[in-house]
């Protein structure tokens, strides 16, 4: 994609350049033909003023001489005929049919560009008092061999410029571009959640430079509010963690409510459990692109888990499919993915009835390799799909049937799929829910 915008660029500069310097060259064209026409023009009006005055002296007899001594020189197409259209004098033995004869004097007006005998010719016809036809003309062929020797060396300079404006225009673009690449290999970074990355070298004085300024101060905000709050969340969840792990252990201290001891004891370790997934969403949105991940078999740990679940499933009565291809490497951590698997399987035993349908699919995908995991059962409603990731999100449906959750299983999901540069993706289905996770190829 780049580099099509780069040779798309290039080429616009290029013709740009090119049209500009052509139709400067085409005005110019325009130009010369106008004065070199102009000049024949004029050198015809100077032939007709000198065959005036000799008309004036002598007449025919001296307009005959004259006419005769220039078509020996070749220079000009000149035709004198009497009244029964006989050659009395001149280049031609008959009239060219391409001209027609209009006026009776010898002024300039009604000069006429014809064709004969495989030139053009700029000439004035006219029939003189006493029924004399008088043709003089100027050829063109001098004017369009200069026009001709000037289109050619504008053609070789539009080439030149065109070549010229190309490397220009890559030159320009290529500039452009790797500046452009700087800030996008910034933000691919930051995408995959190394907030602390940075453009290395010094900022340029001009706009890319303020604006790589202006991004850097955005990363550092934003570093710094994210730093704020994984700080506050581990705090809160420090502190209250440890006292109420001192709460449990007194309680086994107390006697003679051994039911009203249990409830107290398990409404403190489900708060426990609370703390404990809100440091492990923190733990590994705070890691996301940090290293620390190695080799992992994909494969091999999406099936021991399967094994693990499997049971309970069928347990339920719901129909279990596991597709799963052999040996797809990834880099990861094997915990995280292990605890990211069995949140997802958990989530759809949980919500899925008797009878339902539960599916497990790796594969490859791609450069990618694919995981989806798929039931029947009620799904998500259409309202909280867009926040189904978010902390603490749960269906009101959920609460009122009574099935405990905290809803924290998919955020810690989102986490640990972040954490490894997973994308993760809920995509639309008739019936159910079906969660897919691309995971980056080793």
């Amino acid at each position: 994609m780049k580099a099509r915008f780069t040779l798309k660029l290039a080429a616009f500069m290029a013709m740009a350049v090119s049209l500009l310097s052509l139709l400067a060259m085409g005005l110019q064209y325009r130009l010369v033909e106008t004065r070199l026409t102009e000049a024949t023009t004029a050198a015809l009006n100077a032939d007709l003023a000198g065959y005036a005055a000799l008309y004036q002296q002598r007449r025919i007899i001296a307009l005959r001489q004259a006419i005769n001594d220039r078509a020996s020189t070749g220079a000009e197409l000149l035709l004198l005929q009497d009244r029964n259209h006989t050659r009395l004098a001149g280049s031609e033995t008959a009239w060219p049919p391409a001209i027609t004869p209009q006026g009776s004097d010898f002024s300039t007006n009604a000069v006429q560009r014809f064709h004969h005998q495989g030139s053009d010719w700029l000439g004035v016809a006219r029939i003189l008092p006493g029924g004399f036809p008088l043709l003089v003309a100027r050829s063109l062929t001098p004017v369009e061999a200069t026009l001709a020797s000037l289109r050619k060396g504008m053609a070789a300079l539009g080439g030149v410029l065109l070549a010229a404006g190309a490397v220009v225009g890559s030159l320009a673009a290529k500039s452009v571009m790797t500046r452009i690449a700087r800030i996008n290999n910034l933000a691919d970074q930051v995408a995959n959640g190394d907030l602390t990355a940075r453009i290395p070298g010094p900022s340029s004085p001009d706009e890319f430079g303020l604006l790589e300024t202006h991004v850097h101060a955005m990363l550092d905000r934003i570093e710094n509010l994210n730093r704020a709050t994984h700080r506050l969340s581990d705090t809160i969840a420090h502190e209250l963690r440890t006292p109420l792990n001192r709460m449990v252990q007194k309680l086994a201290q107390i006697e003679g409510q051994p039911e009203l001891t249990a409830q107290l004891k398990a409404e403190m370790r489900n708060a426990i459990r609370v703390f404990d997934s809100l440091l492990d969403i923190s733990r590994a949105e705070a890691d996301q692109g940090g290293g620390g991940l190695l080799p992992v078999d994909l494969s091999a740990v999406v099936a021991e888990v399967w094994d693990l679940y499997e049971p309970l499933a069928e347990d339920k009565g719901l129909i279990c499919t596991l597709n799963c291809a052999p040996d797809l490497q990834i880099l990861g951590d094997r915990n995280l993915i292990a605890q990211m698997l069995s949140n997802l399987i958990d989530n759809a035993i949980k919500y899925c009835a008797q009878g339902d349908s539960l599916s497990l699919t790796l594969q490859t995908s791609g450069p990618q390799h694919c995981l989806i995991l798929a039931d029947s059962g009620p799904g998500l409603p259409a309202d909280l799909r867009d926040a189904a990731f978010e902390r603490f999100t749960r269906a009101p449906r959920d609460q009122e049937r009574g099935i405990k959750g905290h809803g924290l299983g998919l955020a810690l999901v989102r986490a640990i799929a972040a954490r490894h540069g997973a994308k993760l993706s809920l995509p639309e289905v008739d019936a159910g829910l079906t969660v897919e996770i691309l995971w980056p190829k080793l």
